[in-house]
């Protein structure tokens, strides 16, 4: 790609850090940035017609949990080398987002050096981190977790548990039958390794699964 620009696309909901972005990329002459967005459709929708050479993905956005978006965003496009660019430090999100097809994982205090060298290294088909990602990866913890995949009747219970609802009221909205529902809520604290509903929607919470 020596003599061909390179299509950057940043995906954020904070117009600050796009803004940002843009004026450190810009000083590239090989970079250019076709578009921005701030939600996940407007993306899904954009590679699905354009060539994008790398993306710099936010995790939390308005519609969409960046991990599970990033996996969606690989379907589509293959060749598109996508970076998660967030302020979540957790190893666990880190480790899922490469498992979703990520090319690398960057903190947003990384520097423009240091943000370079990643995207030219995923460009080059490596898996890129910053200096701090690189840390928190190396330093394995007994209480890593893995956000568990989800079916997307799963989805739907947990979103109706979240709500406060009952076994009896979800088998009604989902037309099921009560029993069905229990035995959803049984797999789903036994993927999230949770006892009780309390810990279930934390969980789910912290993983941007569900909204507040």
């Amino acid at each position: 790609m020596e003599n061909e620009k390179i299509n950057i696309v940043i995906v954020d909901d904070h117009p600050i850090v796009i803004e940002g972005l843009k004026m450190m990329l810009k000083s590239q002459p090989s970079f250019n940035i076709p578009e921005t967005f701030i939600s996940g459709s407007e993306i899904i929708s954009f590679i699905s017609n354009n060539k994008v050479d790398i993306i710099l993905l936010d995790i939390t956005l308005p519609d969409a949990n960046g991990t599970e978006l990033c996996r969606e965003i690989k379907k589509i496009s293959p060749e598109t080398s996508v970076i998660m660019f967030s302020n979540r430090s957790e190893r666990s999100i880190i480790m899922q987002s490469i498992q979703n097809g990520a090319s690398g994982y960057l903190l947003k205090n990384t520097s423009i050096e240091e943000l370079v060298i990643c995207i030219k290294g995923a460009l080059s088909g490596d898996i890129v981190f910053c200096n701090e990602t690189k840390q928190i990866i190396s330093r394995p913890s007994q209480n890593d977790f893995l956000i568990p995949r989800l079916t997307k009747r799963e989805k739907q219970i947990l979103h109706l548990v979240a709500q406060g609802k009952t076994s009896n009221t979800i088998a009604e909205e989902l037309f099921l039958s009560p029993l069905t529902v229990d035995t959803h809520r049984k797999n789903l604290l036994q993927k999230f390794q949770v006892k009780n509903s309390t810990e279930l929607i934390n969980q789910a919470l912290e993983y941007n699964l569900i909204e507040k």
